[in-house]
């Protein structure tokens, strides 16, 4: 087995500027730590959330994937209409492969129509009528119709049966261990279940997978066959600007319940903006979710910085090759490098990688080659997967042999 080369890494390019808009004492300190001339400071104690008023919560730094707090985030709930997250992500699925598209009109179907009248929340659709897809899409997002839902669902899949078949398949590909599907809409149904942090996974996938798609989600009003227009019953979308989704649910059983997000000014990467993810589960009210889940936005802002220390296949370093055409090789992530730390923490991130040594082509762009590791005092914030971002073909026989000569010294 080839050992593990560690490499400790200086974050300080990329903390340069949130170390000039810091005190110069602060800023002195977070320098020694950088350049390794004296030991690192203990990090502060983390920020203490705030009480949060529901039987389970969650808050998610997207950017980042950290969760910066959370309580009983893997207890097996209820997701009521927060089911409609998968439903719309097969459905934005399946409109980018060109499978449907917005302005397609679908039959209404019995089974629609009546799935509509169980629940208060549905579109007016009606049985046998020709309706657009994106006016499916607002009467799902905007309004959580169970009749538009299972309209789409039936579009999609070919049948109810198939497209929740085709959710629990998509939970897998996540990752999902505790979520089960047994309907496209949410209603009650024995074993359809799943967790504030796996639905966090959910609500996660379908804002980065379908950005352009979030206009749904901040949509205040929609109305379809009715005269009054029904009002998404999201109400932090009419008190904070910077929330621009994501969707409610209630039954009983799971009381109410609200996945928010908001993207607001990040000071710790001038000129970008950071988007957290609150998810509260199990509230008294409507105006309740709605006031915990705000809190929660409000100090994860408050409290925490996010701080980007590399680009998208930026070299975190280069690595030399062994048997290669070429000599070395960039490493790093195809995703940014964004970390979360307490406010005033940034200049205390140390990093350092840890690799495969020696390095032997062929290697392929995207093949794991190591872990950086970033960490705050004598605290582990994260642990990223390194990879090659460049290919690296194999040498020539003679390149080969020489190198094997060398390794063989070596």
């Amino acid at each position: 087995m080839y050992p593990m080369t560690r490499s400790t890494l200086s974050p300080l390019p990329h903390l340069r500027g949130l170390l000039g808009k810091l005190p110069r004492r602060v800023a002195a300190a977070g320098l020694t730590c950088l350049l390794g001339l004296a030991i690192a400071a203990p990090a502060t104690a983390q920020p203490q959330p705030p009480e949060v008023a529901a039987r389970a919560w969650l808050l998610l730094d997207v950017s980042a994937g950290q969760v910066l707090a959370a309580r009983e985030a893997d207890a097996s709930v209820e997701p009521a209409s927060l089911t409609k997250l998968m439903t719309a992500y097969l459905v934005f699925q399946a409109l980018h492969d060109k499978k449907l598209a917005l302005d397609q009109e679908l039959t209404i179907s019995e089974r629609a129509w009546r799935t509509g009248m169980t629940d208060a929340s549905r579109m007016f659709i009606q049985v046998g009528t020709k309706v657009g897809v994106e006016d499916l899409v607002k009467g799902m997002i905007v309004i959580s119709g169970n009749d538009a839902t299972v309209a789409l669902a039936e579009a999609v899949g070919g049948s109810v049966e198939n497209f929740v078949a085709m959710m629990n398949r998509q939970a897998q590909v996540f990752g999902l261990k505790a979520t089960t599907f047994k309907n496209p809409e949410g209603l009650p149904a024995a074993g359809h279940v799943s967790t504030a942090r796996e639905l966090s996974i959910i609500a996660t996938r379908l804002l980065l997978d379908f950005p352009q798609d979030v206009r749904f989600y901040s949509m205040r009003e929609f109305s379809y066959n009715i005269k009054k227009p029904q009002l998404n019953r999201n109400l932090l979308l009419w008190r904070d600007p910077t929330v621009d989704g994501l969707k409610t649910g209630y039954t009983d059983a799971a009381g109410y319940c609200l996945i928010a997000t908001a993207k607001r000014d990040n000071p710790g990467a001038p000129g970008t903006q950071r988007r957290l993810l609150a998810v509260v589960l199990g509230a008294a009210s409507k105006e309740s979710r709605a006031t915990e889940a705000h809190k929660l936005l409000n100090w994860g802002y408050a409290s925490t910085d996010a701080v980007k220390l590399f680009d998208a296949n930026q070299p975190v370093l280069t690595a030399p090759v062994w048997k290669g055409a070429k000599a070395s090789a960039p490493v790093g992530s195809r995703s940014p490098i964004v970390v979360v730390v307490a406010r005033g923490e940034g200049a205390q991130l140390k990093t350092a990688v840890t690799r495969t040594d020696p390095l032997l082509a062929p290697l392929t762009a995207g093949q794991p080659v190591g872990t950086l590791k970033v960490t705050n005092g004598n605290r582990v914030v994260t642990e990223v997967p390194m990879v090659v971002l460049e290919d690296v073909p194999a040498a020539g026989f003679f390149g080969r042999l020489w190198d094997s000569l060398r390794l063989f010294v070596k």
